[in-house]
């Protein structure tokens, strides 16, 4: 058992929490320590130190404001193992994939730094004789960052970043699965001497703090990461105010195996993406359609590496390919949806179980064959070790059945054929397409879905821009 009690990072000050939540290790039960379940009344304390300090903050110069960055992403590299090793025991992930986050979260950080001297505006041409039209871009003013579970500390970065270096200032809420690494990313932040109220944390529920952020009338954007129905949630809760939104939601993102495609690539592509994180990602393939022409072969190598996953405790073992579900409910919700598929037709061609591991939240990897487009398996998201596989005859009914989703964040291709790449890139409905590697994006790209999957987007210069506002400004010589 861990006693280890976490405080709340508001005006520079760690404050302590008027009640408490306790933070377990999903793959084993361990008591990892106790965060904030923080009152109205410290969300309010949040917000204003963020008010206070924003005008002081956006007047200084980008360039300075992206040397702070630079020395928080100093601090995380001098702390990685340490950071990556509470990622592990509070989230399940496997110790490379935890290492992967941290270096990645520091180089995103530095990437949003050298922002600051490429912010532009625009010169726009007047009607007028002897006119001047400026557009210019300014901050939103306060930002609340409400962070997920599944890559909570690279979550930090891609809603502070570029908040920061565009003179907002931000107040984060972690996820209350897996806060421990926020609270460590603040202890970094506050080694680095960022002017109070820049960077503020409270921790809690999404039904007390996230809604008390979401509602609140000195909250200027709402920067959200997680589920269709939370999002929703969200945006009830920040109509009062017209709050600004920024929304990356759920994914049922699909894959197509055309007949020519390197197999090979495919399956090892496509494992990974159901592996990684144990499922647990909104971008990751979570539905296949391969054509017959390839469809025994294709799941015949997709089920043997499927079935050659190691899974356990990644915090007691270094060789695994992946960890446990987040919580109880989740492994419920997956369980709960493999049964329902196989009652609808489907055939397990490995796995479908939950995997008795002594303790933990554990699935066993999954291959379900024999789908179909009207089974609950290939519409709604699994977020699980579980790959659905439907038969096609061809592109053109793959795309109309990749289409036929209420989700749209990212979508994959597997062909050696140009023409059928470029056609999938002009009928594919998604804010993401991947052709023939893995499902993961690039910082400097733009993030962004398509439907229930989100409104706005992350990364690049588009998601840099997603926390301003315009400001024209005309001139009569």
């Amino acid at each position: 058992m861990n006693d280890s009690v976490y405080q709340n990072f508001i005006d520079n000050r760690f404050e302590p929490g008027e009640a408490l939540l306790e933070v377990h290790n999903p793959a084993n039960g361990q008591l990892l320590g106790r965060v904030p379940e923080s009152s109205q009344a410290q969300v309010d304390q949040a917000v204003s130190a963020a008010r206070r300090a924003q005008r002081a903050w956006a007047a200084r110069p980008a360039q300075e404001r992206a040397g702070y960055l630079r020395a928080i992403a100093n601090r995380i590299r001098a702390n990685a193992d340490q950071l990556a090793r509470t990622i592990t025991l509070e989230g399940g992930k496997v110790p490379a994939l935890a290492q992967v986050e941290v270096g990645f979260t520091a180089d995103y950080l530095d990437y949003m730094a050298e922002w600051a001297r490429r912010l532009e505006g625009e010169v726009l041409t007047s009607d007028r004789q002897a006119e001047h039209v400026f557009l210019m871009r300014k901050p939103v003013g306060v930002v609340a960052g409400i962070l997920p579970w599944n890559f909570p500390f690279f979550l930090i970065a891609r809603k502070m970043a570029p908040a920061l270096i565009t003179g907002n200032t931000i107040v984060v809420k972690p996820s209350e699965e897996t806060p421990i690494n926020c609270y460590a990313f603040a202890r970094l932040v506050a080694e680095t001497g960022l002017p109070p109220g820049v960077f503020n944390v409270v921790g809690g529920t999404g039904a007390a703090v996230g809604h008390g952020l979401s509602s609140h009338p000195g909250v200027d954007m709402v920067s959200f990461t997680g589920s269709v129905a939370t999002g929703a949630r969200i945006m009830a809760a920040a109509a009062p105010n017209i709050t600004k939104l920024n929304l990356e939601l759920g994914g049922k993102a699909p894959a197509i195996v055309l007949a020519d495609a390197d197999l090979d690539l495919a399956v090892n592509a496509i494992v990974a993406s159901r592996v990684i994180n144990t499922g647990q990602v909104c971008n990751c393939a979570e539905r296949v359609y391969v054509a017959r022409q390839v469809a025994d072969r294709f799941i015949d190598q997709v089920a043997q590496a499927m079935a050659a996953t190691r899974y356990g405790d990644p915090s007691t073992q270094q060789d695994l390919h992946m960890g446990p579900l987040i919580n109880r409910a989740g492994l419920d919700k997956v369980a709960q949806m493999v049964r329902t598929a196989q009652t609808q037709g489907a055939q397990v061609v490995t796995g479908g179980q939950v995997a008795d591991l002594g303790s933990g939240f554990h699935y066993q990897p999954t291959v379900l064959a024999g789908c179909t487009a009207d089974m609950e398996i290939m519409r709604k998201e699994i977020f699980g070790p579980v790959l659905p596989i439907q038969v096609v005859e061809d592109l053109d009914e793959a795309i109309a059945l990749a289409n036929d989703s209420e989700y749209g964040l990212t979508s994959s291709l597997y062909t050696r054929d140009l023409n059928a790449a470029l056609k999938a890139c002009r009928e594919i409905d998604f804010g993401e397409t991947y052709i023939n590697r893995e499902n993961f994006e690039a910082m400097q790209g733009f993030h962004a879905g398509a439907r229930k999957s989100g409104i706005g987007g992350a990364d690049g210069k588009h998601g840099l821009y997603e926390y301003t506002r315009t400001q024209v400004v005309y001139i009569q010589g």
